[in-house]
């Protein structure tokens, strides 16, 4: 029955906002966005809480969030962790515990409406800016991205140009927001008139289109040095989305995994980055 409902739930959202935009074009795309960025799991789970509670640190306030940050204490680099969507810091222990050995420095977050941070919704503007408050108040040297952590992490250095990050990893990050709109449009199977919409209401909130966002592009005024990761056969987000980032982002480096999955989280994996970070 729940994979009935998770079948035509989507569909009956995208016929409700075909009927509602010849009307209301901006009250059709406030609610599709809306929907798009509402966040239904990654709260921390009962297997999850003993971990992360044994590092929580400082409640930040941002953006009219309380987002909650941790802490590894190493004598080595700071490095920050920053996790993708629908997860929270709990997904970082298995890299962690090597970060640990390697005696780095460790802080992570939980992103808002992610794990114990507060909030209903999530976007990478959002996410760029609670990243950027916690870069300024910690200082990391090196930063590790997740998925649409990725995303944010590139946008964010686009954006900001942070000094004092030297090295920066993205993990089977997306790269062209048009790709996971038009995704979007498929699921729910609204009309283009309903895009156009979205179009213009996230271009009057943000300042970009739907089209002009793109890490791949981003990266051309990246100067750090980076490693991207992906697996070839990743069912989440396109192995092509680093290669592109990877071609316009002159001091990287990028690996292709086979049979790792879109998490990643395997001891391969955290080995190289130990291994880039250390070089």
């Amino acid at each position: 029955m729940k994979k009935i409902v998770s079948q035509i739930l989507p569909l009956a959202y995208g016929a409700y906002y075909n009927l509602l935009v010849p009307f209301a074009p901006q009250k059709t795309a406030h609610k599709a966005f809306e929907l798009f960025c509402t966040v239904r799991g990654g709260r921390v789970k009962p297997q999850q809480a003993d971990y992360l509670d044994m590092a929580r640190d400082t409640l930040i306030q941002v953006a009219d969030h309380h987002i909650q940050t941790y802490r590894w204490p190493g004598e080595g680099p700071t490095v920050l962790l920053v996790h993708g969507w629908e997860s929270n810091a709990f997904r970082w222990r298995n890299l962690i515990s090597k970060l640990r050995e390697a005696k780095f420095n460790v802080i992570a977050f939980d992103a808002p409406a992610h794990g114990h941070s507060t909030g209903k919704l999530l976007h990478v503007p959002l996410y760029t800016q609670v990243l950027q408050h916690i870069i300024k108040t910690c200082a990391p040297q090196y930063v590790v991205a997740h998925s649409v952590g990725g995303m944010t992490l590139l946008y964010n250095d686009y954006k900001y140009q942070n000094p004092e990050i030297e090295k920066m990893v993205t993990v089977a990050a997306p790269s062209e927001f048009h790709e996971i709109m038009s995704h979007y449009q498929k699921l729910l199977r609204f009309n283009n008139k309903v895009y156009g919409a979205l179009d213009t209401y996230i271009k009057n909130k943000f300042g970009f289109t739907i089209q002009e966002f793109s890490t791949s592009k981003f990266a051309k005024t990246n100067t750090k040095k980076g490693f991207l990761l992906h697996d070839r056969k990743d069912a989440i987000t396109p192995c092509h989305a680093s290669e592109q980032v990877h071609k316009n982002w002159k001091d990287s480096t990028f690996m292709a995994a086979e049979g790792q999955g879109h998490s990643m989280h395997q001891d391969e994996i955290n080995d190289r980055i130990i291994e880039f970070l250390n070089a």
